[in-house]
C-alpha cells in the first residue's frame, strides 16, 4: 500500500459525498494495520471560507473533488482495496494542505 494512493471509500454510508480516500501515511509505517487517510469530497460547501491551500482539488476518475485534510482519520489497511489512482506527483499539495491544518497558516 503506497503513500499517496487513492482508494474507494469502504464506508458505504459516507461514500455518496466522500467517494475516495487518500492514504497519506508514510510507507515507512507499512507494517502497521492502519492507515492515515484524508477524504476527497464532492461537496465544496464552505471551501470558500477556508484558506485555498487547505482545500485543494484533485481530479479522480474524471471527477473534481476537494481534499478535506481537517477530516483526516485512521482506517484499517485491510478495508482499503486496490488503488484507483496515485497522487504521488502532487504530494507537495497534499503535504501543504496537512501543514495548513497543523500550522494554521
Amino acid at each position: 500500500m503506497a503513500q499517496w494512493d487513492v482508494y474507494v471509500n469502504p464506508v458505504a454510508r459516507s461514500r455518496e459525498w466522500l467517494p475516495y480516500l487518500v492514504a497519506v501515511q508514510s510507507d515507512f509505517l507499512d507494517a502497521l494495520p492502519t492507515r492515515l487517510v484524508i477524504p476527497l469530497s464532492r461537496s465544496q460547501v464552505g471551501a470558500s471560507a477556508l484558506p485555498s491551500r487547505l482545500v485543494p482539488t484533485f481530479e479522480i476518475q474524471g471527477e473534481v473533488l476537494a481534499l478535506k485534510p481537517h477530516e483526516m482519520g485512521v482506517m484499517l489497511a485491510r478495508d482499503l482495496r486496490a488503488p484507483v489512482q496515485s497522487l504521488r506527483l502532487q504530494a507537495h499539495r497534499l503535504v501543504d494542505a496537512m501543514d495548513a491544518v497543523v500550522s494554521g497558516v
